[in-house]
């Protein structure tokens, strides 16, 4: 991988990673674009994780108070804590024991055709969510969030399309549904990163382009959220809406 490509990759997680579109999905067909082929999923572990950071860069308030409250012994933050470790098993489970599944899934243009067709399908059938009923999750929704979670793995299918709608079918509020989602994407995305980039089984990229890959896609997240905020309201109010100002869900 050149470090061009690794810019251009690094660009393309950034730019797609806060809308319901599935970056994954992107990344495969930015790599067919530019003739690149990389071992299994690393290279795209190493861009989730940089956008990760820049996730929390930008909600580091609402992660601080998770943190803090979770240290004061608070009951309510230790059954969010534990909602959202419901929440992370099924994907944790499937992706561990179907890695090889997921890893030939993205090698494949005509699955990810197939899956942003789904990721539309999924998106488009939230005209037909009854009126919120809950501004909070209980267990079960948490589960089925998750099991959404565990299917969005696929590239195409969008992670925090599918976990959003899960919720909103679930009777969530839209605000709270996408908060949800984005803290939920926070573990499952740490531990994905930890698994790939201490297998001894992959090739990792040259020094200079995990740096691009990082920059860029870190880059590309911080900066996006804020236009994001400004320029889409429409968008954002479907995705997540005064996160720092306001109850976790």
């Amino acid at each position: 991988m050149s470090y061009w490509q690794g810019v251009l990759l690094g660009l393309v997680q950034g730019l797609t990673e806060f809308l319901p579109i599935s970056s994954s999905g992107h990344l495969v067909v930015a790599e067919a674009a530019v003739g690149l082929r990389t071992p299994g999923v690393v290279v795209e572990v190493v861009l989730h994780v940089a956008t990760l950071l820049a996730v929390t860069v930008v909600y580091w308030r609402r992660i601080a108070h998770l943190v803090s409250g979770g240290l004061r012994g608070d009951k309510t933050v230790w059954q969010d804590v534990g909602l959202l470790a419901l929440a992370s098993v099924p994907a944790g489970v499937t992706g561990y024991f179907l890695a090889s599944l997921f890893e030939h899934a993205f090698d494949s243009l005509f699955a990810v055709g197939w899956d942003f067709l789904i990721t539309g399908a999924i998106l488009w059938s939230t005209r037909w969510v009854k009126r919120a009923r809950s501004d909070r999750p209980t267990a079960v929704t948490a589960g089925v969030i998750g099991v959404a979670q565990a299917i969005a793995i696929l590239p195409g299918i969008s992670r925090s399309g599918a976990t959003i709608s899960a919720g909103l079918f679930r009777g969530l509020e839209r605000d709270v549904a996408a908060r949800f989602s984005f803290l939920l994407a926070t573990p499952i995305i740490f531990g994905a990163g930890l698994f790939k980039l201490t297998a001894r089984t992959y090739d990792r990229p040259s020094s200079n382009s995990f740096a691009a890959l990082s920059i860029a896609s870190f880059s590309a997240s911080s900066r996006l959220f804020p236009c994001v905020r400004t320029m889409f309201p429409s968008v954002l109010s479907f995705l997540t809406t005064q996160w720092n100002d306001s109850p976790i869900w």
